[in-house]
Formats: structure tokens, C-alpha cells, sequence
């Protein structure tokens, strides 16, 4: 294996690591915007405004487009993988929390009578709405253009 200190010197992975992290940092400010509380805990959730899994994979694919080309079969491969993971964010992670949710109320209703039943809640909040897509899409394109050079 080669000198792992080149990683650093891979800029598109770290300008599509900055926009996920900016869309994780942005959660926590929304947050703080919404419920004037602080909660750094929306940084590490899965879930939220906007949404970091659409800036990362957005910011990858601009990212691969602006230095390897637009018509490169790797901003392709990478735009097909965008596509994915924002369709899986909206629709089978979206899908899974309103199922949890469900779950969880059945387990209160049925075992309210029996408080040693205390069984760990089903994460709700996993995936993310259509607009919380979009918006963490925009901001990975954004900060893309921003910081990657064209070659």
C-alpha cells in the first residue's frame, strides 16, 4: 500500500467530505433555528435537514465531472450512484421510519400495562423527504463548483 497520506491530496473526496459535513453542521443550526435549544446530536443522526448522504454523493459526482470530464464514464458511474442513494434516502429509508414509528406505537399500546416490558424504540427518523433531498443535493452541487477546479 502506498503512502496513505495521499488521501489528503485527493481533492474531490475532500470537497464531497466538507459538503457532507456542512449539511451535517447545517442540521444543527436548523435545529438551534426550530427549537432555539442545541442539539449536536442532529450532527451524528441519520435523517434531517438537509441531507448529507444527497451533498456527499452530489458533491462526488460534480466533483469527478468538473476534473475527469462530464462525458467520463466515471461522472456516469458516479451520477447513477447519486441517483441511488438520494432514491433509497427518499423512498426505503423514508419507508423504514414510518414502519419504526408504527412499530413503536403498537409496542406502547400493547405493553402499557406491563412496565417491565422495556424493549429498546425503533429508530423513526431515518430517512429523509423529497425537499431535504433536494436542498442537501443543492448544497453538495454548490459547494462543488465552489472548491473543485476545472482542469
Amino acid at each position: 500500500m502506498h503512502n496513505i497520506s495521499e488521501i489528503f491530496d485527493n481533492h474531490v473526496l475532500l470537497v464531497a467530505l466538507i459538503a457532507c459535513l456542512t449539511a451535517q453542521a447545517l442540521k444543527a443550526v436548523i435545529e438551534f433555528a426550530r427549537f432555539g435549544k442545541i442539539n449536536l446530536r442532529v450532527m451524528v443522526e441519520t435523517g434531517g435537514m438537509p441531507s448529507a448522504h444527497s451533498a456527499l454523493v452530489t458533491a462526488l459526482a460534480g466533483g469527478i465531472g468538473q476534473t475527469l470530464g462530464w462525458a467520463s464514464p466515471m461522472f456516469a458511474a458516479t451520477s447513477v450512484f447519486a441517483i441511488i442513494v438520494m432514491y433509497d434516502a427518499t423512498g426505503v429509508r423514508q419507508a423504514a421510519g414510518k414502519q419504526a414509528k408504527i412499530l413503536n406505537q403498537i409496542i406502547d399500546e400493547l405493553f402499557q400495562e406491563k412496565p417491565e416490558f422495556n424493549e429498546d424504540r425503533l429508530k423513526e427518523l431515518l430517512g429523509h423527504t423529497p425537499f431535504q433531498v433536494i436542498v442537501g443535493s443543492i448544497l453538495g452541487a454548490f459547494i462543488s463548483c465552489l472548491a473543485t477546479p476545472a482542469y
